[in-house]
């Protein structure tokens, strides 16, 4: 029996300082790599494509040369696998908003305890949980009445949910509301593999990449609204 491969880690950050206590906790772990370090986000998209590969990238937000949007941008563009973890001082920050429009997976605070960053990045890793599930609601409340979704599809919010079973439409809503699957399942009188099986079919007609995209497009297209 073959032994799980590590989860390989690319750190961009132009803080030198940031990157070594990061690297300390990372590399105490038995099923985490850290394959390249970068401290600008054109270096991170370059890193994303080299030959060692890579599963996660923990980006910071603010770097020179290209920041961490459009490095998250490219790197999503470019169809590559990695995940994209931001980093970031403040948690209500439009960056990170825009970040995750860009397809980032989650975001943590830098301040972040070892168990919360590990923990954020197996979550991220396996695509199965949204990081810190309610920072990410505040976050899109937010910026969502500021910044309207991308307008680029030119479909009105009901033409892109047109793609959806009404079943679909009830499980977007109650991820983009928070809920785990398991919390879903009770919700709705289903199976926890019927919910996991309506989530596939919704990120494939989507075209979204994981859980975090599902919550910012329920938001975007005002199935969420944001609370008063």
């Amino acid at each position: 029996m073959t032994e799980p491969q590590p989860i390989r880690l690319v750190l961009a950050d132009d803080q030198e300082l940031v990157r070594l206590g990061f690297r300390m906790v990372l590399d105490a772990q038995a099923d985490m790599t850290v394959v390249a370090e970068v401290g600008n986000g054109q270096d991170a998209v370059r890193a994303v494509s080299a030959p060692a590969g890579c599963d996660v990238v923990l980006m910071d937000i603010r770097m020179p040369i290209m920041d961490g949007v459009e490095a998250t941008r490219r790197i999503v563009a470019s169809g590559a696998a990695a995940k994209v973890l931001v980093l970031t001082t403040f948690d209500l920050d439009e960056y990170v908003y825009s970040a995750l429009q860009a397809g980032a997976s989650g975001f943590l605070l830098k301040d972040a305890g070892p168990a919360e960053l590990l923990a954020g990045i197996r979550a991220v890793h396996s695509g199965e949980a949204v990081v810190a599930p309610s920072a990410t609601r505040r976050l899109l409340e937010r910026f969502v009445p500021m910044m309207p979704g991308d307008a680029s599809t030119g479909k009105s919010p009901e033409e892109r949910l047109g793609v959806l079973t009404e079943r679909e439409r009830e499980v977007l809503t109650l991820v983009g509301t928070g809920l785990t699957n398991s919390e879903i399942a009770q919700t709705l009188f289903l199976a926890e593999a019927t919910v996991k099986t309506h989530i596939g079919h919704i990120l494939a007609k989507l075209a979204l990449r994981d859980r975090v995209g599902m919550v910012v497009f329920a938001y975007d297209t005002g199935l969420v609204l944001p609370q008063p």
